[in-house]
């Protein structure tokens, strides 16, 4: 069993006894996720694909969130802000600055030296970043970080 399952099961157990109902709520919903994608798949997840599914959780909150503003219902935006922190406590410490811009360097330049150009070349440094960098930092602003250094 994965260490963020196991985390997550110790965190469940934690807001059943302090009766923390919105907590409870919130972590049982992102067990069943999982759950449903290893039925699906009829296999065991590992971290990267546990972390794979808190980060589309997350994004479906900031969308939610987002969508709620626009029509004023500030009480479901503080519902979903508060989901929201409890997902992101099981992703890794966001990476820094620095740690990203070397990851965009080294990315791009292995795919310069691969010899790929153009709209392929974003792709496939996209591909790298993912990997490197999956949970500690938002693929939308890395995008617009490699598109600027590509062209």
């Amino acid at each position: 069993m994965s260490t963020l399952k196991i985390r997550l099961a110790e965190s469940v157990k934690d807001a059943m006894r302090a009766k923390a109902s919105d907590r409870l709520g919130t972590l049982r919903f992102l067990q069943a996720a999982i759950k449903q994608k290893e039925v699906d798949e009829r296999r065991e997840l590992n971290d990267a694909e546990v972390t794979a599914i808190i980060e589309k959780q997350v994004k479906q909150r900031k969308e939610s969130i987002a969508a709620f503003e626009q029509a004023g219902r500030t009480e479901t935006v503080l519902q979903e802000t508060a989901e929201m922190s409890v997902l992101r406590e099981f992703l890794p410490q966001a990476a820094s600055e620095q740690e990203v811009n070397a990851a965009i360097d080294s990315a791009v330049a292995e795919v310069h030296a691969s010899g790929v150009t153009g709209a392929p070349a974003m792709g496939k440094v996209m591909a790298i970043l993912k990997l490197a960098l999956a949970g500690r930092a938002d693929m939308s602003a890395l995008s617009a970080q490699v598109k600027a250094k590509l062209n």
